[in-house]
């Protein structure tokens, strides 16, 4: 007690300034100390505030890196000069630096960590050329600064990543771990894609000049190996593990077979169709005017029989889906909801199927209804479906200029929402009940060479894709299967414009070399649900997070419901306006060098009355405009007020309230008796 009351005596003495300076002082010794401990102890421990948890490792990653089965080496290339004359870099390779090592710390010894400073003319920049790693320049002497990654494994496998691009960086964890399963599973499972447009490249007719594959199929090819197949083909080879059928339109009576019989003996596919595939005009035959026509899918003969249908000559429109579009009309552009392209979101997706569980945005445009058959004996689940204020629309709408705002203006709610993309389930019977159809190629070949043609040669039924890419002789024909089996498993979806790289990505160029930034998850959807029926999973969690545009949904409606009252209003008097412009426009035609000399009295008259009209037409159709945006501006003036003024006078009237309740509280103690 001495020894308390001999301090309370000396800080009663003491000068209040030095109390406070080393209050100051002891407070910044215990900050430091608090951080010092914290960084040593809680090193690993991460708090992610982000809402899709951006910083937050995935499932599928975790799952990748625990399942390491032999030793990966992960070169990390960072030019020191290259973070000091950007510092943006400089922080993007902490981050991946940081990630890494995240990385190695949940592999458990396999996975091996080496960083290097490839300074110029160094034995490491010679190793990270030689990697074709990529450099970029730094100085005016030509110098080239490097910030790129090679990965091994134990076999001499590789996979490099060229130059960490800061417009990837949203998708930093997808390309590491891409990268780690990769290396983990170098034998790929085989994708057999059937097509009838140009998905995966083409050279030579309709238009006589080359096209590349699809960004799709490049993102496909990273996980799996993919086997083009011939329209000829009469059966499925025994390698493929799944099939990829996508807008199949004038497949041979032989190839429909083949692919009823893959099914029926337990073979997966994953089919694109579509009432409407805007994209198809890039193959499709010139119509009578010289113009190439979109054309729908021609597959519901084996559709109806696993259970769904395409509804035929009908596409989708979505209100709280549709996308934002900007058309020419007259001078000024038009901004409009376009009801037919649609951004699904998260409660458009069946949550609890693994291929869309983890699935946040998909494009698509033109989209058809797949509708369950009555009696089919199968089972189907929605995957991808509208909202409510969903309707169908007749496909010819959307062929040969559509119009949008006129679409929006005579949309009219169904109230329920339209299926589009199902995953079906069960036993089925086959589609050829009376076995396979007869083969007309054989008896042309016979007949060939009865008559000495195609002596020496290999009919085309022989050319299958196993053939080409094995060198191979066809398949051999198995025995016909009436019924299937093993359980039906296949995945319909009734869009094909989803997979056309317009709707879902953007590209980017970086020292001529171009850089991938998906806008939605369009090809994460394609990849998990190959994963899932070629009967894997380790990928099915690895997708890019973060490079999704987040919508303010509240507006959007607003918005969508103002556009529906008020397009009709402007259509009628933009065709008012229009018809007394006419009108002006004649009777000033009159008036000649003259002036008004060649008008009577009445006409005057209307000459005036029409120009107050066209005044008074223009005035209504701005209020009619303004109106539109009303309701989203008074949710702008209101939601302003609330972050400018609200917030803090709310913050203000609490410590008013606080500051008069201690107030209270000291006056009671002042005026409270002591004994």
């Amino acid at each position: 007690m001495t020894i308390i009351n001999k301090t309370m005596k000396f800080l009663e003495k003491a000068d209040r300034t030095r109390l406070a300076i080393a209050a100051l002082v002891l407070a910044a010794i215990t900050l430091l100390a608090v951080n010092v401990f914290a960084n040593t102890v809680f090193h690993a421990v991460r708090l992610d505030l982000t809402q899709e948890k951006l910083f937050t490792l995935s499932p599928g990653t975790i799952k990748a890196l625990r399942s390491i089965d032999e030793p990966i080496t992960v070169r990390l290339y960072f030019s020191k000069i290259l973070g000091e004359q950007s510092p943006l870099y400089g922080n993007h390779y902490t981050r991946v630096r940081e990630l890494l090592e995240q990385y190695a710390d949940i592999a458990g010894g396999k996975l091996k960590l080496e960083f290097y400073d490839p300074e110029p003319f160094s034995g490491s920049e010679d190793r990270a050329v030689a990697f074709g790693l990529q450099g970029a320049p730094v100085d005016n002497a030509g110098d080239l600064g490097y910030f790129g990654l090679a990965a091994t494994n134990s076999t001499d496998d590789q996979v490099i990543i060229p130059f960490f691009s800061r417009d990837r960086e949203a998708f930093l964890e997808y390309d590491l771990t891409k990268m780690i399963h990769t290396l983990t599973h170098p034998k790929k499972k085989v994708v057999g894609l059937i097509s009838s447009i140009p998905i995966n490249g083409r050279v030579g007719p309709p238009y006589n000049r080359p096209s590349k594959p699809w960004m799709v199929m490049d993102q496909i090819r990273e996980f799996f190996d993919v086997w083009p197949l011939d329209n000829k083909i009469k059966v499925i080879p025994k390698e493929i593990d799944t099939l990829m059928i996508v807008h199949p339109r004038g497949l041979s009576d032989n190839l429909l077979y083949a692919i009823d019989q893959f099914v029926l003996r337990g073979g997966t596919a994953l089919v694109f169709v579509d009432p409407n595939a805007e994209t198809s005009v890039l193959s499709a035959q010139p119509n009578s005017m010289g113009m190439p026509v979109a054309t729908a899918s021609d597959f519901n003969r084996l559709l109806t029989k696993w259970g769904v249908t395409l509804v035929d000559n009908k596409v989708v429109g979505d209100l709280e889906s549709a996308r934002r579009v900007t058309m020419g009309r007259g001078k000024r552009p038009v901004v409009s909801d376009y009801v037919l392209w649609l951004a699904l979101g998260p409660d458009n997706f069946d949550r609890g199927d693994v291929v869309t569980g983890d699935i946040s945005t998909i494009n698509m445009a033109t989209a058809g209804i797949l509708e369950p058959v009555d009696g089919a004996g199968t089972k189907v689940t929605p995957l991808i479906h509208t909202g409510v204020r969903s309707m169908e629309i007749d496909a010819d709408k959307a062929r040969f200029g559509p119009d949008p705002v006129g679409l929006l203006r005579d949309f009219r709610v169904g109230g329920k929402p339209l299926m589009l993309a199902a995953r079906i389930s069960g036993k089925v019977k086959t589609a050829f009940p009376d076995g396979p159809p007869p083969d007309k190629s054989k008896k042309k070949a016979d007949k060939d060479t009865d008559t000495g043609k195609g002596k020496g040669t290999d009919t085309d039924a022989d050319k299958t894709a196993a053939a080409d890419k094995k060198g191979d002789k066809e398949p051999k024909m198995l025995p016909f299967v009436a019924a299937s089996t093993k359980p039906l498993n296949v995945i319909v979806v009734a869009d094909v414009d989803m997979l056309y790289d317009n709707f879902w990505v953007s590209t980017r160029q970086f020292f001529n070399r171009q850089i991938l930034v998906p806008e939605a998850n369009n090809a994460d959807f394609v990849v998990n649900a190959l994963d899932n029926l070629t009967g894997g999973g380790d990928i099915i969690a690895l997708r890019g997070r973060g490079g999704q545009p987040r919508t303010f949904s509240l507006v959007q409606r607003i918005r969508s419901d103002a556009e529906q009252r008020f397009r009709a209003k402007e259509q009628q008097l933009d065709t008012k306006l229009k018809a007394v412009k006419a009108k002006l426009t004649n009777l000033q035609n009159r008036e000649g060098d003259a002036g008004e000399a060649l008008l009577t009295a009445d006409e005057k008259a209307s000459l005036r009355t029409f120009r107050r009209e066209m005044v008074s037409t223009r005035r209504e159709l701005r209020s009619v405009k303004h109106a539109m945006r009303s309701d989203i501006e008074t949710l702008g003036a209101w939601l302003k007020f609330i972050n400018i003024a609200a917030v803090p006078l709310l913050l203000g009237m609490i410590a008013i309230v606080v500051a008069l309740v201690r107030r209270r509280r000291r006056a009671r103690a002042a005026t409270a008796p002591r004994h």
